[in-house]
């Protein structure tokens, strides 16, 4: 829809309505006719109209409007301004024949057509809405914008492609005409045109980087590796310093086999200031499952978490922790663990691992801390009793790691392992309090559990 700039109404209205001819006059003899009184009232009704309509007073401004074609139906603005207030009275068949005979009185009134096109649109009538546009486009060839998005609407997909390569031809690439193509290709699955159309733009323009970054992401999600592959080092070949296309070598780098080269383009892309974190954060990501299958380059990792500087993708940060917990280095896959939960404090994954490396670390008042938070929030997770117990026994306090073991006993589900724990650290509380029964009895249980498994 286009925004129309209008001039002031009155000036329109005034050049639409009957203007006396002055020649020579006899001031000293009386009227033989009542034109004058037609004018004035003709221009009161008008005014009324427009007066009424800029109070939203919609069914008076008709009112006036009607009187005014009673004294004159030839003023196409009459029926222009009659349209304007049948729709905001949503008395749309009315509005219609009002907008339709303005246009008939005035076919070259760009804004008569428009008023109608608008009118159409609002009332999804696209088929009418396109017979409008066509005669809209004499005016303004911006509104072949319009007229391929009707047809695309109305399924008129060759129509609409047509459309779309004359406004490139004539304008160039536009992002929102290329979405637009891209839907009709989509809806239509014609692959194979969509990659014909950027193989076009790239050979027509083969110094554009954006042509080639849009054909190897379309190669790629047509699974046509080899050519995107290709793609991609053309690009490298046209522009060396080129740093986005990094985005899809690593990647194709790691499928071939080729590891040095894929580190080589994914420090590119971490450091890069011309890529999203998003992106970055992708790649390292994929870095990191890389690595876990290839320790050796473990160094170049490390090297590149340092070059992401605020990392704040809570996936990414939860992958690198997993990394260094597997690992066993424990410190610093805490690190990521804490940052990952800065960003996703309701990921219980997160805190899981929080809560088992501040024991692992022997960070036994956090531990208890954290797991005390941690059961507020998950009073069904028995792996948050299980620590609270652990922290309170190792801070001396039996008689609180009791009452909490017992409580997260009940909730244990098909867990031999973690309840083997359960009894253990029950056995260890009843024996600081020198219940040496208790103590056994648990110890018992748990080694019972033991040798079933």
């Amino acid at each position: 829809m286009k925004n129309k700039i209008y001039l002031f109404i009155f000036v329109f209205a005034m050049l639409c309505i009957p203007q006396v001819n002055y020649g020579q006059v006899d001031f000293n003899k009386l009227p033989t006719d009542d034109l004058g009184n037609f004018e004035d009232e003709f221009q009161e009704l008008f005014y009324e109209a427009l007066k009424q309509k800029g109070i939203e007073n919609y069914g008076r401004s008709v009112e006036a409007l009607l009187k005014c074609i009673e004294l004159d139906k030839s003023v196409p603005v009459l029926y222009f301004e009659l349209g304007k207030n049948y729709s905001k009275l949503k008395n749309f068949g009315a509005a219609e024949d009002a907008f339709k005979e303005a246009v008939s009185k005035d076919s070259d009134n760009e804004w008569f057509l428009d008023a109608l096109y608008e009118f159409y649109v609002q009332q999804k009538d696209q088929d009418k809405a396109i017979k409008t546009v066509k005669k809209l486009v004499e005016f303004h060839p911006d509104y072949k914008e319009d007229l391929a998005m009707l047809y695309f609407k109305t399924k008129k997909y060759n129509d609409a492609l047509k459309l779309l390569d004359e406004l490139d031809a004539e304008l160039g690439v536009s992002y929102a005409r290329d979405a637009t193509r891209n839907r009709i290709y989509n809806v239509t699955g014609r692959k194979k045109d969509q990659i014909k159309n950027l193989e076009d733009r790239l050979d027509n323009n083969p110094e554009k980087e954006s042509n080639y970054l849009a054909l190897i992401f379309r190669y790629s999600e047509n699974n046509q590796k080899k050519e995107a592959f290709e793609t991609a080092k053309k690009l490298l070949d046209v522009n060396p310093n080129s740093q986005i296309v990094h985005l899809a070598l690593y990647k194709f780098y790691l499928d071939d086999n080729n590891a040095e080269k894929a580190i080589e383009s994914m420090k590119i892309v971490v450091k890069s200031s011309k890529i999203k974190p998003e992106a970055k954060q992708k790649v390292l990501t994929d870095f990191v499952q890389f690595v876990k299958d290839n320790p050796k380059y473990e160094p170049d990792l490390v090297e590149a978490t340092t070059m992401v500087s605020n990392v704040n993708n809570g996936k990414t940060l939860l992958e690198l922790g997993q990394y260094y917990y597997k690992k066993d280095k424990k410190e610093k896959a805490l690190k990521y663990f804490e940052d990952a939960a800065k960003l996703e404090s309701e990921n219980y994954t997160i805190i899981k691992y929080i809560l088992l490396l501040h024991i692992d670390l022997e960070h036994y008042a956090i531990a208890e801390k954290k797991s005390n938070e941690a059961l507020g929030k998950y009073p069904s997770q028995p792996l948050c009793y299980l620590v609270n117990g652990v922290a309170l026994n190792q801070l001396n306090k039996a008689k609180e790691a009791v009452s909490v073991l017992e409580s997260g006993l009940d909730w244990i589900l098909d867990d031999t392992k973690m309840e083997i724990d359960f009894y253990k650290q029950l056995s260890k509380a009843y024996a600081l309090l020198n219940n040496t029964a208790k103590a056994k009895t648990f110890s018992e249980k748990a080694k019972k559990l033991e040798s079933l498994n």
